[in-house]
């Protein structure tokens, strides 16, 4: 294989079909199982949408009520898990214990010792809706140890995303911030074969257990070339620090070649389709807080860089302010989009599962040529 043969970083190679989501070229619009993105950000509960991406339609009423019935009803976390997050050092990367946490839930799944339990599509849908339900309590119990504040129980009164707030906060929240927080959970939900994905089909190809290729999606996740940006964002927000600082910041961060987070995105050509939806969520936070300064400098930056560079905001870019706004710490960002992006993961581990073949590419060598050891 020559080196022009080479598709660095996979770029345009079409590694295998998905019936998940793709990105409509001539709607740049982002479909979750035909669905415009942001029309289910506009009308469906997470839910619904969890319910969507690993069954392929969205559920009548009465299949929404009894999934709902079964989420509430796992969400509380057993002792061991609860010893585990204990056990981890306050000042840990919160991504750090979210990966070791989903790794201790699989030891306490006694379904994956029994014959053909590793990849049996009932179990792992059941599998599914545990991390679906647990996520939030870890994640909420997380931020709560970094503060030095005991966690609080998961609520059965309580939809997906008003609990989650609840756990984190101990507060009830408003109806808008449960919206945007809400609608970031959707627009997050999936996006086809990213790196976090594509890290968890792979490893779902070798047939390993469910645990396992989500572990791997979260390590895969923590990177700020990927759901590490939405921190890498609040970070450069504080860096810059206001709306008249942006134009010498960015001749600075240019010159030193620095990567601007939250602009560009490989799919997406002419814009990511998911941030009108986003940025319309962030601005019903930023007119509740009165944050002026806030608005002035997301839109100071977007401007001088679209301007500059021709490179448009991605989701990471209204994402992070707003989580900043509904009180998350920044170190949370990503393991908020390890609670959204469960569900795309899971539901590409069963597409896998279901049409398997051992994900294993080439290499083109690179290195010396064949030699011998000295003397033999």
């Amino acid at each position: 294989m020559s080196a022009s043969e080479v598709k660095k970083g996979l770029a345009g190679v079409v590694a295998d079909v998905t019936a998940i989501s793709k990105v409509n070229p001539e709607s740049n619009s982002l479909l979750y199982r035909g669905y415009p993105v942001q029309e289910l950000a506009a009308t469906q509960p997470f839910e619904a949408v969890a319910y969507l991406l690993w069954h392929g339609e969205l559920p009548t009423a009465a299949q929404l009520a009894d999934f709902e019935r079964l989420e509430r009803a796992q969400r509380a976390l057993a002792p061991s898990t609860v010893a585990v997050l204990e056990t981890m050092p306050p000042d840990a990367h919160p991504m750090d214990i979210v990966r070791t946490a989903v790794s201790q839930l699989g030891t306490l799944d006694d379904t994956l010792h029994e014959p053909g339990g590793w990849t049996d599509p009932q179990l792992d849908l059941d599998r599914s809706a545990l991390l679906f339900a647990q996520l939030p309590t870890i994640i909420a119990a997380v931020q709560r140890r970094r503060r030095g504040l005991a966690p609080i129980p998961p609520r059965a009164d309580l939809d997906y995303s008003r609990n989650f707030l609840w756990m984190t906060f101990g507060e009830l929240p408003s109806d808008a911030a449960v919206d945007v927080f809400r609608v970031s959970l959707v627009l997050y939900a999936e996006h086809s074969f990213n790196a976090s994905t594509f890290t968890a089909r792979v490893i779902a190809s070798t047939t390993s257990d469910l645990y396992s290729a989500v572990v791997g999606a979260i390590g895969a996740l923590k990177g700020p070339l990927h759901g590490g940006a939405n921190e890498a964002v609040m970070h450069i927000f504080e860096e810059v620090g206001t709306a008249a600082n942006v134009v010498p910041w960015l001749d600075r961060a240019l010159a030193e070649k620095r990567k601007i987070m939250g602009f560009g995105h490989r799919v997406y050509k002419h814009g990511d389709s998911r941030v009108p939806t986003m940025h319309a969520a962030l601005e019903v936070l930023l007119d509740e807080s009165g944050r002026t300064d806030l608005a002035a400098l997301y839109a100071a930056l977007e401007s001088e860089f679209v301007a500059r560079k021709g490179i448009y905001p991605n989701l990471d870019y209204p994402s992070g302010p707003a989580y900043h706004l509904l009180g998350f710490d920044t170190e949370i960002f990503t393991p908020l989009f390890v609670a959204a992006r469960v569900t795309g993961w899971t539901a590409h581990i069963m597409e896998q599962a279901a049409a398997n073949a051992l994900i294993r590419p080439l290499s083109a060598y690179s290195g010396v040529d064949e030699r011998h050891v000295p003397g033999l």
